[in-house]
């Protein structure tokens, strides 16, 4: 009896989400007309692995079946056989990749140390050069210039290597809030951004609609988008194919339309991590724990979404 409940909230909430609900944020792919890309802007979606409890090859083989051009993977570390396997099976699928790097020491000295380490590690691997580096940089509790010293380190190993570095707007870490990342723009000119505005969302208990001029200083320094929706009281809305959460998707495309806009104008390539995550990130149902939605669906869905309104 309790499985066919759990079997019954499943199929249901999954037949809600797949059905009546997505004509509505299709019609609004359609609404917003787009300047014509000059010769070089690309778009290039991203899967992610975070919830994905299966083998790097399988994980690799539904991003590419999917539709995805790439992934964005968490480096590995020194253990070289799963380096191995990541990269046999990037190169199986011809997909290109982004990877996530940070650290997590209390301590700032060592916490710079890990951070350096790893994302040498990342680019001066012996396989192949990422598309860029997605960073959790630095601790919300750090000094402005502890946090610093990160961004001033990734500036200067971005133009030696060639491979772009950002740091993600992420909450407990040196981008938690729309006013702190303003003083690091204005203070650290060559910062390049991943936007993950959900986090703000949140931690304003708004959707930023107070803080216009520096939201826009923000998007002007955006290379890379995790583009998961948020709300003004949890970092991820249960299903964005909802017609509740359709203020919630609504803020978030008007961000990152103008983004895309300005990549667009440029003629440079715009990366998007389709980022939904699993429970508990996905509100789930009391006792059972059982996801409200399915995610891997969802994140096909924004790609989909996203892929129509700025291909």
């Amino acid at each position: 009896m309790h499985q066919n409940r759990r079997h019954f909230l499943k199929t249901t909430v999954t037949a809600a989400a797949g059905g009546m609900l997505v004509p509505l944020a299709e019609i609004k792919a359609s609404e917003l007309p787009f300047v014509k890309a000059k010769p070089g802007y690309e778009l290039v979606f991203m899967a992610t692995s975070w919830g994905y409890d299966g083998s790097i090859e399988d994980f690799c083989d539904l991003a590419k079946k999917d539709g995805y051009e790439g992934v964005e993977l968490g480096w590995p570390g020194s253990d070289l056989k799963t380096q191995e396997r990541m990269f046999a099976a990037l190169k199986k699928n011809n997909l290109q990749f982004g990877f996530l790097c940070g650290a997590g020491e209390h301590d700032s000295n060592q916490h710079l140390s890990s951070f350096i380490k790893y994302i040498d590690a990342a680019i001066d691997n012996s396989f192949q050069k990422p598309l860029f580096i997605n960073c959790h940089s630095g601790k919300d509790y750090f000094t402005f210039e502890q946090n610093k010293q990160i961004i001033d380190y990734t500036v200067k190993k971005a133009k030696s290597s060639g491979v772009p570095i950002y740091h993600e707007t992420h909450r407990g870490r040196m981008l938690y809030a729309a006013p702190i990342a303003r003083n690091f723009i204005e203070k650290c000119p060559e910062l390049r951004i991943t936007l993950d505005i959900s986090h703000w969302c949140v931690v304003h208990e708004s959707l930023l609609g107070n803080q216009k001029e520096t939201i826009a200083m923000v998007l002007d320094r955006v290379d890379h988008i995790h583009s998961r929706v948020g709300h003004s009281e949890g970092p991820q809305v249960s299903d964005p194919r909802a017609p509740e959460w359709s203020d919630a998707l609504n803020a978030h495309l008007a961000w990152w339309d103008q983004v895309v806009e300005r990549k667009k104008r440029k003629g440079e390539r715009m990366t998007i991590l389709t980022e939904f995550g699993p429970a508990d990130y996905m509100p789930t149902l009391p006792y059972t724990r059982q996801p409200v939605a399915d995610q891997w669906g969802i994140n096909v869905f924004m790609m989909n979404l996203l892929r129509k309104r700025y291909q």
